[in-house]
């Protein structure tokens, strides 16, 4: 009998265990499109954990973390309106709404409600994504606005043509059960 119980709390501290998740990889990037120029910058570096039975996730990403095509991009980014030194990093925390299953392959959408906060400037946000289960692998994938104002990011006139008011926010990670410690 006391195997048996000690069985049966070992499968339950795994499946509570793997409701658990951390980022294994991930691509953040945003689009600024005018009719000037288009600004395309992407960072393969965030972190997320998703906790899937409290239907909670919280992304955190150094600022400095973008790669641009053309370095002048980067540096501008980096200095002039992101201020990564006095802001180095941005995050999401969020409660998930809609119903999924990690333990059932499938694409469940859903939306997130939390906070974004970019620039040291925090703002309620909801964005429409979608979680996707395949084989045992949990990925999210999300695409929003984001006006650039909101966080108190300042364009110089001198580019403001350059800019777009609006950047367009693609997140796509891909996660890793987090398990129980032996």
């Amino acid at each position: 009998m006391k195997i048996v119980i000690g069985i049966a709390l070992l499968v339950l501290t795994f499946t509570l265990q793997a409701q658990k998740f951390k980022s294994s990889s991930s691509i953040i990037s945003f689009l600024s499109e005018t009719a000037l120029e288009d600004i395309y910058g992407e960072s393969k570096k965030s972190q997320s954990v998703f906790v899937a039975e409290d239907k909670q996730i919280a992304i955190l990403m150094k600022t400095n973390s973008f790669i641009f095509k053309n370095p002048m991009m980067q540096k501008h980014f980096q200095e002039d309106y992101m201020e990564c030194d006095k802001f180095p990093k941005a995050t999401f925390n969020g409660t998930i709404i809609g119903d999924f299953d990690v333990e059932k392959d499938g694409e469940y959408p859903v939306t997130v409600k939390g906070k974004l906060m970019i620039h040291g400037e925090e703002k309620d946000r909801e964005v429409k994504g979608t979680i996707f289960v395949k084989e045992g692998v949990v990925s999210v994938e999300a695409k929003f606005a984001v006006r650039v104002a909101d966080h108190k990011v300042k364009v110089p006139s001198v580019v403001v043509k350059n800019i777009a008011e609006v950047v367009e926010v693609s997140v796509n990670i891909t996660y890793a059960p987090i398990l129980a410690k032996q």
